[in-house]
């Protein structure tokens, strides 16, 4: 057995294609993403007025400004409320965006929304990145499919709780429910 495990090559080599598929360099341009580039499609994520949050890893000293979500192939059908907010990975809540209201959001857009304060991560660990479309049309958001937590301390990659939100972030993450589902957020 070797320092590398199993896996007989060059560790750089395996990992080269990170280069071209993750996202710039976070020294020059700070961003964390709960997904890599690749192997992304289009996903369902919640109903109208249903907040569906997912796991995002932050470090300690990181200052989240922004979440981005990016539309896949369905637009916003007459949006009236849109937000987004951060909880802490025990579903406190952190901070939000205001209301987005009637804001389009078309079909394969990015729809980066800033919170209303920034907040300062004072533990590195997981976190939650929420998002609440309330639309006669929900957009399907880019993203990946996830498998539902079977070992002990495992927690959901999304989930989705709430009903009937509107432009406001409920305090805590009540009563989630496992959502295969998982789309792509990125904190700026």
């Amino acid at each position: 057995m070797t320092v590398h495990g199993a896996f007989r090559g060059n560790v750089r080599d395996g990992l080269g294609w990170l280069n071209t598929a993750s996202r710039p360099d976070p020294v020059n341009v700070f961003h964390r993403a709960n997904l890599p580039r690749v192997g992304l499609d289009d996903v369902a994520t919640a109903a109208t007025g249903v907040m569906c949050s997912v796991a995002l890893y932050l470090n300690d000293g990181d200052t989240v400004t922004n979440l981005t979500f990016i539309s896949g192939g369905t637009a916003a059908g007459t949006p009236t409320n849109c937000f987004v907010a951060l909880y802490s990975g025990a579903g406190v809540f952190l901070g939000q965006s205001a209301d987005q209201l009637t804001a389009a959001w078309a079909a394969d857009t990015a729809k980066t929304i800033a919170l209303a304060a920034p907040v300062k991560i004072s533990k590195s660990g997981i976190y939650f990145a929420a998002i609440s479309v309330t639309a006669s049309t929900v957009p399907t958001l880019i993203g990946s499919t996830g498998a539902k937590p079977f070992l002990i301390g495992e927690g959901n990659l999304a989930q989705t709780s709430g009903s009937s939100l509107t432009g406001t972030a409920p305090a805590t993450i009540a009563t989630p429910a496992f959502k295969r589902a998982v789309p792509l957020v990125i904190a700026t």
